[in-house]
């Protein structure tokens, strides 16, 4: 079974219940998607900036996991920073483009576009991911 086969089989419960897939993994660059429904939406039938902020973080969080230093336990978010920049209607499929800017032992640093199906940008990311270690 592939990455993604695992991450669409056995999805964290948020990204089951928000219908995050995952289309490409890699330590790299981490594509999910997800399509805006209407109880991910705000007033207008526009995606929540909670539901975007989610799918990034799904996206980079996902990314860090699969990039942990040798000895490393798990990851966890610390700092996120959005700029949105565009609504995504009811029934958009959303593209999260999560990769790296920064792998070290302690930290990750992941920036994720979050664009249309058809390419328009809606969201920038930015987050900051701690790498977990077992306590001795």
């Amino acid at each position: 079974m592939t990455t993604i086969e695992k991450l669409n089989s056995h999805p964290l419960p948020l990204s089951r219940l928000m219908g995050i897939e995952f289309r490409e993994t890699g330590e790299g660059r981490v594509v999910a998607e997800m399509t805006v429904r209407a109880d991910l939406c705000t007033a207008g039938e526009r995606a929540h900036g909670g539901a975007l902020m989610a799918l990034a973080d799904t996206a980079a969080a996902t990314g860090t996991a699969l990039s942990l230093p040798a000895g490393a336990s798990g990851t966890t978010t610390i700092e996120s920073k959005t700029n949105f920049l565009g609504a995504a209607s009811l029934g958009t499929r959303l593209v999260a483009i999560a990769t790296p800017l920064h792998r070290g032992r302690q930290t990750q640093v992941w920036q994720t576009r979050i664009e249309t199906k058809a390419g328009k940008l809606v969201a920038v990311v930015t987050q900051t991911q701690m790498v977990l270690y077992p306590r001795s």
